[in-house]
């Protein structure tokens, strides 16, 4: 995959993601300066899990953050379309329940979950307006969604920091760490093509959820975005 836009190719996206499933986290950590875990620790607080609740963590890879939403007692379901990162969630975390899944047509039922996240996967979904109105319809009256993804720095300054280490570290980096520099190639493109924070706002008001809002994290690097499936209508 040589370019990446928001025209993705399901299948394409998929067999890249079975390629770098096996150091898919390790890289991750290593790009992230570090700051990986501390964003996963974002995401588990913002979210809340309770003893008793069913969570449902869309392209979960790996299942690293379900498993440390799963440390609240929750019970959290893990789901991917890649079938590489299933098998190797799977083998790290057996008490995390793995499901191989299409985000923009989920195989649960309505209002199923009371809460639903994806964490650095909505921008690789085909359709993500359409995830989003699944992760909408299978959560309970109430139930609360959490978006972790990748967004816009809002300072000018930060903007040419993060983008100069885009374009002139990160190659250096991913060639010495990962399976595919190519597929990271791609994720790097594909970050540079999202929408910053306040569109991505839109699209989950225009999937139906209330009480939207967002909060930058990293200075904007990464943006944790909230939102809850109303409780009638």
């Amino acid at each position: 995959m040589a370019t990446a836009d928001l025209n993705k190719q399901p299948a394409e996206v998929s067999a890249m993601f079975d390629e770098v499933a096996p150091r898919y986290d390790l890289t991750n950590d290593v790009l992230s300066m570090g700051a990986a875990p501390l964003w996963r620790l974002a995401v588990t607080r913002a979210i809340d899990p309770k003893p008793g609740e069913r969570i449902l963590d869309v392209a979960a890879g790996t299942g690293t953050s379900s498993a440390a939403l799963a440390k609240s007692g929750a019970a959290v379901v893990a789901a991917d379309f890649s079938q590489g990162m299933i098998e190797v969630g799977r083998r790290r975390h057996p008490e995390i329940e793995f499901v191989q899944a299409d985000a923009t047509a989920l195989p649960f039922g309505d209002a199923e979950f009371d809460a639903a996240t994806i964490s650095f996967g909505l921008r690789n979904v085909e359709r993500p307006r359409e995830a989003l109105a699944e992760m909408l319809r299978v959560l309970k009256p109430g139930g609360r969604l959490l978006v972790c993804e990748f967004s816009t720095p809002p300072s000018s300054l930060m903007r040419f920091g993060y983008g100069a280490y885009m374009k002139y570290a990160m190659p250096l980096v991913v060639g010495a760490s990962s399976s595919n520099p190519q597929a990271y190639r791609y994720l790097a493109e594909s970050i540079a093509d999202w929408p910053d924070q306040p569109t991505l706002s839109q699209w989950i008001r225009g999937a139906g959820f209330t009480r939207v809002g967002y909060r930058n994290l990293t200075g904007g690097v990464v943006a944790l975005h909230r939102g809850r499936r109303p409780v009638s209508g």
